[in-house]
């Protein structure tokens, strides 16, 4: 019976390619999940699709997988970012994990002016969204970029990416994200303090900016992330 565990690898991925494992990665499989010589497992890389694979060598310091067959093409998701405002170490987690289950490319932790959370470890966070691809069944795996200032993503913010801007102000208000056009789109989140005035009115003056209401109730950062890429996905994206 072919296994169902899947793992992440930084290796290519091809017919009767073989892939070394490293010593956190062979204590997974063999100690963890309790796998043997022959057993079969599902690898991704987040270039070459999926691929069965066969343990050809195991032991408690490393082992070797060589790939057999490839059982999905490379699957993209939408061109689309989740630009947010981190917040409590576990909640941001829970937004970057939700993010990669939902089909964002690209995410982009920023801080704006009432940002609580002052740093975030980038390499943490993309430690979490392979987990999350692992889990989920996705062949690819988003990146999730150094912290920023929001300012200064805006001032770099490309011409032909439009921005689902979420505004808790706008409360009750009809969205118009269903009269939109597909291509490359981001959802921006704000912290749980909300967009200064000074961001909202710059928001409003870009041309990209698509202003939206989740709803008539202001929402968790991290229950708005869901809420927003959820409204994109139903409306623009590939569900």
């Amino acid at each position: 019976m072919v296994s169902k565990v899947r793992l992440y690898v930084d290796q290519p991925l091809g017919q009767g390619q073989t892939v070394p494992l490293a010593r956190e990665q062979a204590h997974y499989l063999f100690g963890v999940m309790r796998l043997a010589e022959g057993a079969v497992l599902s690898l991704f890389n987040g270039h070459d699709g999926e691929w069965d694979a066969k343990v050809t060598e195991a032991s408690r310091k490393g082992g070797v997988l060589t790939c057999e067959a490839q059982t999905r093409p490379l699957q993209l998701p939408p061109d689309l970012w989740l630009v947010f405002a981190p917040i409590k170490k576990e909640r941001t987690d829970f937004i970057v994990e939700k993010a990669v289950e939902m089909g964002a490319r690209r995410i982009l932790p920023v801080q704006s002016e009432f940002t609580n959370s002052g740093r975030v470890k980038q390499d943490r966070l993309q430690a979490h969204a392979v987990e999350a691809a692992e889990q989920c069944g996705g062949t690819y795996v988003p990146g999730v970029a150094e912290m920023q200032k929001l300012s200064r993503v805006l001032d770099q913010w490309p011409d032909d990416r439009q921005i689902m801007f979420c505004d808790e102000t706008m409360i009750g208000a009809a969205s118009t994200l269903a009269a939109q056009t597909r291509g490359a789109w981001a959802i921006l989140i704000g912290p749980e303090g909300g967009f200064s005035d000074t961001e909202r009115k710059r928001l409003h003056r870009m041309d990209q900016a698509v202003p939206v209401s989740l709803g008539p109730r202001i929402l968790r950062a991290d229950t708005a992330a869901v809420a927003a890429l959820t409204l994109w996905q139903s409306a623009l994206g590939d569900w």
